[in-house]
């Protein structure tokens, strides 16, 4: 079952992002229903080239897990103190990554506030790709976690299907290479969604 729902997840980066959606990522007893994602692909010699992907110009040790199988946790530092939650996709070999940017709280509510004292109502409490990494209390110790492994500490557990006319697309946020992708899915019926901010040192939008 582990391998099926895997292979669910090794396609297009968008695909695997909107089928993300309305699904739910389990850190122990915290569940977090997944609402907004963003889609990056890899390197210049891989199938989905994106400058604006961590594994845009080949591959590291921070970025390996993105080179590996689906459905393994990927997790970084933002700016030295968010940790932001990523689930691989693609066929192995293949670099690819969705980001979970944000999420609706549906199980282990006191422990996520807790985690998330700042937070001012429990829509707010996994809002944001930063909010939802301390809302789960996820590290970069759980870094290559396999997420449809049932023993591990974190784990996916995929929802059904979103019917296409119930998500939304739009460019990336904060990205500044690749800006006007249109590789960020989210359901506007929540809202845990976050608010949308182009990157400064992005270049200016075509007009359309």
């Amino acid at each position: 079952m582990a391998g099926v729902c895997a292979d669910e997840l090794a396609v297009e980066p968008p695909v695997a992002a909107r089928r993300l959606l309305g699904s739910i990522l389990w850190s122990g007893p915290v569940g977090v229903r997944i609402v907004e994602v963003e889609a990056y692909g890899g390197d210049p010699a891989g199938p989905w080239p994106d400058p604006g992907s961590h594994s845009g110009r080949g591959r590291t040790k921070r970025n390996a897990v993105m080179f590996g199988p689906a459905g393994v946790l990927y997790v970084y530092l933002s700016y030295g103190m968010h940790t932001c939650v990523n689930v691989t996709s693609g066929p192995d070999g293949a670099a690819s990554a969705v980001l979970i940017r944000s999420g609706e709280v549906v199980a282990g509510i006191d422990e996520a506030r807790a985690r998330r004292r700042t937070a001012r109502t429990d829509t707010d409490l996994a809002k944001g790709p930063g909010n939802l990494g301390s809302a789960l209390g996820i590290s970069l110790s759980d870094y290559g976690t396999p997420l449809f492994d049932a023993s591990s500490p974190i784990r996916l557990e995929l929802g059904d299907a979103v019917a296409a006319k119930q998500i939304a697309s739009g460019p990336r946020v904060g990205v500044s290479a690749a800006a006007d992708l249109a590789w960020r899915f989210w359901l506007p019926s929540s809202p845990a969604v976050s608010t949308y901010r182009r990157s400064p040192r992005a270049p200016r939008a075509e007009a359309s």
